[in-house]
């Protein structure tokens, strides 16, 4: 290598050339968040310095902006965040800590802002101050003054109503003056965190006042919450609204459990690795059970609740998601469309029970002993319909009609003040077709199960049999337990930490497309029309798993629920 000027090897010397204007451009576009190509993937590539004054023709490319370098984390671009309905419990309890986590931990840009909307007369510094309380008392990282003081900068606040003209024009002067003293480049992201009625109006608002469209070079999204309609017709016209205002890939449904490490891991666990893939079929594969259980009841919820029920609730999103995850076949690329692709074709594949009385199950929980408290039923609580049929408890029997899970039952069961608060996938293999142990040896043992827990106590368990230490053959199941607080030093984000991050990134990988919430309610409309002519939820006990109809129902296959 030739040298240069003391010795130093003349390329480098070459690299180190340029004038003072040049690096100070460089930096100033780094600072701004401009040259984010391969880190946030969201901001345009920066234009190219001119280097006429250089002896090199290539451009200098930071490389520690490589894509394939993973020693950073994915960090957003410059970006807002506008959240309608702030001062409800998901803001409170979910959204402004995932945002502060996600600062504190380095992955908002300095400039980040957020404003909230709300019907409060409150000043700027009112809402700052709910945020910091809810910061306080919810978030998941220590509290840090610096990273705080740099956060409540770039708050505001918009007090008006849904349909006040007045508030969406002040909303936008906030954007625009946010724009020039925070640097969010025209980026912004509008979470609706409202009843679903509302979200036709704000979305139509958003297109009167022109925040909806982005200018040249900046995006603007929507982020939308469960539940996307009540039925197929009601989910069509909300998506017909919602794309006339923002294209399809601009609108971000928020399933909060795709965001859970255990979720996402589940694709890891079957396309990364050759030991569960050849055997995750019908060939194998005796039934899966994919249970959501929570033991608190509606609590304060009654007017959202009821009507709604446990199924429209859960199973027609986040049961029917897991659904699809645990079923689809491998995509050509971890990426939205790949996902969507199989996805698809698994809930395009759903076949409902010939006889939707023998192979569903709707129940209400009944008062009773719980936790060591005395519990009320659900017609007893507060503003609920001593005639209501809300179903408290939902349990349905889905076969996926295709080569690989031809003949493979899916269990699927939600429901409210049962044993215990768990969400798991357990896919149960059938039993081994010989045994050379007599009967006796062997009474103890059940099927092999692979069981996924989504929470809590995130992790992975494989159920086995194994022999009793002993002088006699005698088989017992054991489990082999993989958990994420044990295996990994890092904590797990919340999920909301890691979708506010995807929306402000752009990457849809982990929300439901339109297509997958229209195909979920083709799914269970029947269920529900059926339900609805047909007798009454049956009653269980708080406490317990779900009514004898449940239990009748799996029995009927020679089947049983797990007990998780």
């Amino acid at each position: 290598m030739s040298e240069g000027i003391e010795g130093i090897p003349q390329t480098a010397e070459q690299e180190t050339k340029g004038t003072k204007e040049d690096k100070e451009a460089r930096a100033a576009q780094e600072a701004a968040g401009v040259e984010q190509t391969g880190v946030s993937g969201t901001a345009e590539a920066a234009p190219s310095v001119d280097r006429a004054d250089t002896d090199t023709d290539t451009d200098f490319v930071n490389p520690l902006r490589d894509p394939q370098d993973r020693r950073l984390p994915r960090i957003a671009g410059p970006s807002g965040l506008v959240i309608f309905g702030v001062t409800g419990d998901l803001s409170r309890k979910k959204l402004m800590p995932a945002v502060y986590d996600l600062a504190n931990r380095g992955l908002l840009p300095p400039g980040f802002s957020l404003v909230g909307f709300a019907r409060r007369d409150w000043e700027d510094q009112d809402f700052a101050q709910v945020v910091h309380d809810a910061v306080r008392e919810h978030a998941r990282t220590p509290f840090r003054e610096e990273v705080w003081q740099q956060l409540a900068e770039g708050m505001r606040f918009i007090p008006g109503d849904f349909d006040d003209d007045t508030a969406f024009k002040q909303l936008r002067s906030a954007v625009e003056e946010l724009d020039a003293s925070r640097g969010t480049s025209g980026n912004y992201a509008f979470y609706l965190s409202v009843p679903p009625k509302f979200f036709p109006k704000v979305v139509q608002q958003l297109k009167k006042h022109k925040l909806a469209s982005a200018p040249e070079g900046s995006w603007r999204r929507a982020v939308i919450e469960k539940p996307f309609g009540h039925d197929l017709r009601s989910a069509e016209e909300l998506n017909r609204i919602v794309h006339e205002v923002f294209d399809p890939e601009q609108v971000f449904r928020i399933d909060h459990y795709l965001g859970k490490e255990t979720v996402q891991n589940l694709l890891a666990l079957r396309f990364a690795n050759q030991m569960f893939e050849p055997i995750w079929n019908r060939s194998f594969v005796d039934h899966v059970q994919i249970t959501m259980a929570e033991d608190i009841g509606i609590g304060g919820r009654a007017g959202y609740y009821d009507g709604i029920g446990a199924a429209r609730d859960v199973i027609q999103n986040h049961l029917l998601q897991l659904m699809a995850l645990t079923a689809m076949e491998e995509p050509a690329a971890f990426d939205a469309a790949s996902l969507l692709t199989e996805k698809l074709k698994v809930l395009k594949a759903v076949r409902l029970p010939q006889d939707l009385g023998q192979g569903t199950v709707r129940g209400q929980y009944a008062a009773a002993w719980q936790g060591g408290t005395k519990v009320r039923g659900y017609l007893e609580e507060d503003g609920i319909d001593q005639s209501s049929t809300t179903d408290t408890y939902a349990a349905v029997r889905l076969q996926v009609d295709n080569r690989r899970w031809a003949g493979v039952p899916f269990y699927l069961r939600t429901g409210k003040r049962l044993g215990r608060r768990v969400t798991e996938i357990a896919v149960v293999f059938q039993r081994a077709p010989h045994s050379p142990f007599d009967s006796t040896a062997t009474e103890e043992l059940g099927s092999n199960a692979i069981v996924i827990r989504v929470q809590p106590d995130e992790g992975m368990t494989v159920r086995f049999g194994s022999k009793v230490p002993g002088t006699s053959m005698e088989i017992r199941d054991v489990t082999m337990d993989f958990a994420y607080g044990e295996s990994f030093t890092e904590s797990s984000p919340e999920a909301y930490e890691r979708l506010i991050l995807d929306v402000l990134l752009g990457d849809a990988n982990l929300f439901p497309r339109h297509q997958e919430v229209e195909e979920s309610w083709k799914i269970l409309d029947p269920i529900e029309q059926y339900w609805a002519m047909h007798g009454r939820p049956a009653q269980y006990a708080s406490g317990s798993w779900g009514p004898e109809e449940a239990d009748e129902m799996l029995a009927r296959d020679g089947r049983s629920w797990r007990r998780p």
